[in-house]
């Protein structure tokens, strides 16, 4: 029983002293290739395969990378903000949802998504939409792999003196 004792405080010793891992924008797994969305229909989950990710530069191999923030207004959810990596082109890429609940009960809003780089302290890829009832929109690439950064989304009912506003994780 000692020798066991002894055998399992050794490996935890030595497992101990491996470096973790860190994190970079873009690494982790991708995306199963059979996984991939085979559609071009725009989901709450982000398809760069959609036609207005398509139409905003989005390269189609784009995953989400890091978690999702969320844009709360009166203490309900009404949008989702994440941050997508594509391989492929070297970019990363803002996505704003808006949810069907807020779609719902409200005409028209605005709406801003882009990449927050920390390092520069700015927004890059930053698009914006003045009166517009959508659901997905994706910011323009960004350049920004290289960098620690977060997906930045906000959303503005018309009448609404203030956007709301979310950040998805911070990547480095």
């Amino acid at each position: 029983m000692r020798a066991r004792k002894t055998a399992i405080a050794a490996t935890a010793c030595a497992l101990a002293l491996l470096p973790a891992a860190s994190a970079v924008a873009g690494t982790g797994p991708a995306p199963d290739k059979q996984r991939k969305a085979a559609s071009t229909a725009p989901s709450a989950a982000g398809n760069p395969l959609s036609a207005r990710a398509q139409a905003a530069g989005v390269c189609t191999d784009a995953y989400e990378i890091g978690t999702a923030g969320y844009i709360v207004r009166d203490g309900q959810r009404i949008g989702s903000v994440k941050q997508f990596y594509s391989p492929s082109c070297g970019e990363n890429y803002g996505y704003l949802w808006v949810w069907q609940s807020f779609r719902a009960s409200h005409g028209d809003y605005y709406v801003s998504v882009g990449v927050y780089s920390y390092s520069r302290d700015e927004f890059v890829g930053k698009r914006t939409w003045l009166n517009t009832n959508g659901k997905e929109y994706w910011s323009n690439p960004a350049d920004t792999t290289s960098e620690c950064t977060a997906a930045v989304g906000s959303l503005r009912a018309a009448g609404d003196p203030l956007a709301g506003q979310a950040a998805s994780s911070k990547r480095c």
